[in-house]
């Protein structure tokens, strides 16, 4: 495994963890590497001090990291994200695949309107549009990544 500072190009640092340096190189190609404080896909490797054991270092010792406080506006967003998706779970029917067809029911009157939430593929979600249905896809939160 190796280790490398990374920053997004809005300059948050971070650090990850990799098998080796080819797949950094094939996760940072794909786009798949994400900071953890904006989101954003444009991630590089700054430069880093080896770590290097010296004979003042205790063998075996766990190395000191610094982790970068998380911003506190970026929690209140997040919270304020979990809580807007509470309200609609609490709120809609869950329709589950069905979506399209249901959110279509509902957009030419031939069901009674009520809020509804379920799943969608990109190319469904696309026809919706296409067809002038008003949808928007519940927010990503940082749990579901995992």
């Amino acid at each position: 495994m190796i280790r490398y500072a990374l920053a997004c190009g809005e300059g948050h640092e971070f650090e990850g963890w990799f098998r080796d340096s080819a797949d950094f190189d094939a996760q940072a190609k794909k786009s798949i590497l994400e900071c953890p404080a904006c989101g954003s896909t444009a991630v590089e490797k700054r430069l880093m001090a080896p770590a290097v054991a010296s004979k003042k270092s205790s063998a075996g010792a766990p190395e000191k990291l610094r982790v970068a406080a998380p911003d506190p506006r970026q929690a209140a967003l997040i919270e304020a994200l979990r809580e807007m998706r509470k309200t609609v779970t609490e709120n809609a029917d869950y329709v589950g695949g069905k979506f399209p067809e249901e959110a279509r029911k509902i957009h030419y009157r031939e069901t009674e309107p009520r809020g509804i939430y379920g799943e969608a593929s990109p190319d469904e979600a696309k026809e919706l549009a296409d067809e002038g249905i008003e949808f928007h896809p519940l927010p990503v939160l940082p749990e579901d990544r995992n």
